[in-house]
């Protein structure tokens, strides 16, 4: 029979990868509403493909650089150390 972990027992970092993921996911949801929005103020699709590519090249370097700063940070996560299991 397999010994299962305690979840309270494990510890979780995120990988870099993961943190790019997660920003490359949410950048396209945030591409389409910069779109939306420059497309409503502009009415111009030359302007609107313009504003959303500079904005959003932007903003996934920023949100992955913040992601990586976060996980270096330890403020307010709980460290704990694994229990061995007994065989």
């Amino acid at each position: 029979m397999p010994i299962k972990e305690d979840p309270k027992d494990l510890v979780f970092r995120e990988s870099r990868l993961r943190s790019l993921v997660k920003s490359l996911t949410y950048r396209i949801l945030s591409i389409t509403g910069t779109g939306i929005v420059s497309w409503v103020i502009t009415k111009d699709i030359k302007e609107t493909i313009s504003i959303t590519i500079t904005i959003q090249a932007f903003l996934i370097i920023l949100y992955y650089s913040y992601e990586r700063m976060w996980n270096k940070i330890n403020w307010g996560r709980i460290l704990q150390i694994a229990k061995k299991n007994k065989t």
